[in-house]
């Protein structure tokens, strides 16, 4: 299934945040959203995910999603929001239980997902007991038990270390390159989306609009590390970026 946003435009208070937005995100890739602060990429994954409504312009859900989808649109937020009463296992299950599913085909969608994201061994562990990164891998492992059309991720390793960020992006890497996903995944760190995107939509200051969209044809498999031309693209980013980034900078720095 694709996701498609046409003409989309918003403002809180009578500020415009965001202004004839068109995006495409076909299924199986990753759209990465960057771009200064403030410039509204968050209100933009809410509206593509149906948790805030555009003052104009359309989102709409094209073809069919993937065979044994629960949720069409399921999202992976910054802070982990995990149920800190339930297990590794009880927190991936819970996708699972507004739908009437047969004890049993939950039980084996659990244990695939546990087995995909290499969380097995820490299925009764709670939540307490996993570092940042742990916490994080179980709320990508709710996300994909209900194997969503499109994945909303809004900056997941923004809160995270950077070796503990390193991992997980390895660990996106490999679960994308095991089985396509699709996803939308917000950041502000130009290395994540350099790594994992298949296209990077770059934002201007507020009120948002794509400045530009970049794509990336090396292989997510082949991005496991940086390298010369993925330095290279960042580089390229920031250049689109640098003086919104500034002004946007100061103009936070006033509020």
């Amino acid at each position: 299934m694709d996701l498609r946003a046409e003409g989309l435009s918003h403002a809180y208070d009578g500020m415009s945040v965001l202004e004839g937005i068109d995006l495409s995100i076909p299924a199986g890739r990753i759209l990465c959203l960057v771009g200064p602060s403030g410039c509204g990429k968050s209100t933009l994954l809410r509206i593509l995910g149906g948790l805030e409504q555009a003052d104009a312009g359309r989102v709409e859900q094209v073809g069919e999603p993937p065979e044994g989808c629960l949720n069409p649109l399921t999202y992976v937020f910054q802070d982990f929001a995990l149920l800190p009463w339930r297990s590794v296992a009880g927190n991936i299950r819970l996708g699972l239980e507004e739908h009437r599913l047969a004890a049993g085909q939950a039980d084996a969608i659990v244990a695939d997902v546990l087995a995909r994201t290499n969380l097995t061994d820490f299925a009764d562990a709670l939540p307490r007991q996993l570092s940042g990164g742990m916490k994080q891998r179980v709320a990508i492992a709710r996300a994909l038990a209900v194997n969503p059309a499109v994945m909303l991720l809004d900056e997941p390793l923004s809160a995270l270390d950077a070796q503990t960020r390193e991992l997980l992006m390895e660990d996106l890497i490999g679960l994308w390159t095991r089985q396509p996903f699709t996803a939308v995944y917000v950041t502000h760190n130009l290395a994540e989306a350099v790594r994992l995107g298949h296209s990077i939509a770059v934002l201007s200051r507020r009120p948002g609009r794509i400045r530009e969209v970049v794509h990336l044809d090396k292989p997510l498999a082949d991005r496991i590390h940086m390298d010369a031309d993925l330095e290279e693209t960042q580089e390229y980013l920031w250049t689109l970026m640098r003086e919104e980034a500034r002004a946007a900078d100061a103009e936070l720095l006033n509020v």
